[in-house]
């Protein structure tokens, strides 16, 4: 499958790490690190998505195609609708949005985000998601928890500890290592992976809403969609997720990676 496109949405400004589209890993800017991440997927085509000249400036030194966008968009979302209207994509295209800040993302996950959406003619969107396997990953509000139907399809995304275990918890059973593992293996509690494929004439759609109540109360977008009735495609990731770099911690983790 390579009729989907892979967009990498990178800006200049990030509260943590200020230029991290162009911090150094290994000899090379971040954000192409995640270009040829994407470039190793079947994507039969690879864009970058900035409104930064410097970061247009250092993916065209390695050959690579980018899209510059508007400065003032409200989300990574908006940006991805802008690029599908300069591109003049065809609304049943599939656009696989690849976070700029995942160096060692697998380019199998895009694949298989890419495929999962093909197959699935009522979903607008697919992403992915992974086992919980510890209480301080399950409890941590930074971690987005997703429960899904028989059909793997969102019923809703949260920062809480989805779904939450009336017996177990109420009656502290979690005292119990034997019970406590055996709950955590059964894929009750899924992470979500921030990767998505969305099909072009869903971003068109979704960028004429406004943000739904429980979007802005989680400050998560994917529920704008959920609100609307939309159907969200979720599978559990083939391959492990490396996580992305948001702190200096994160950074030098991967530069140790890159370096080993």
């Amino acid at each position: 499958m390579n009729d989907f496109l892979a967009v990498i949405p990178a800006r200049f400004a990030s509260s943590r790490l200020p230029g991290k589209p162009l911090l150094d890993i290994a000899g090379e800017p971040m954000v192409v690190r995640v270009w040829r991440q994407a470039l190793a997927s079947a994507a039969g085509r690879v864009v970058v998505a900035t409104d930064d000249p410097r970061i247009r400036e250092a993916v065209e030194q390695v050959g690579g195609e980018v899209v510059m966008t508007r400065a003032e968009h409200p989300s990574g979302t908006d940006r991805l609708a802008e690029v599908a209207r300069r591109l003049e994509l065809d609304p049943e295209t599939i656009l696989v949005n690849v976070q700029g800040d995942e160096p060692l993302l697998p380019p199998a996950l895009i694949d298989q985000v890419a495929t999962r959406l093909a197959h699935d003619d009522e979903a607008s969107i697919a992403t992915l998601a992974e086992p919980i396997l510890d209480l301080d990953t399950l409890f941590n509000p930074n971690v987005v928890k997703v429960v899904r139907d028989c059909h793997e399809r969102a019923l809703y995304f949260s920062r809480a500890p989805l779904p939450w275990d009336r017996q177990a918890w109420s009656a502290d059973l979690w005292e119990n290592a034997d019970a406590r593992t055996l709950a955590l293996e059964a894929n009750v509690w899924l992470r979500h992976i921030g990767l998505y494929a969305y099909r072009v004439g869903f971003l068109e759609e979704y960028c004429r809403w406004a943000p739904a109540p429980l979007e802005r109360v989680e400050q998560l977008e994917q529920l704008r969609a959920l609100h609307h009735g939309k159907r969200i495609q979720v599978a559990l990731a083939d391959t492990p997720h490396p996580a992305g770099v948001d702190t200096q911690e994160d950074l030098q983790r991967v530069r140790a990676w890159f370096s080993r």
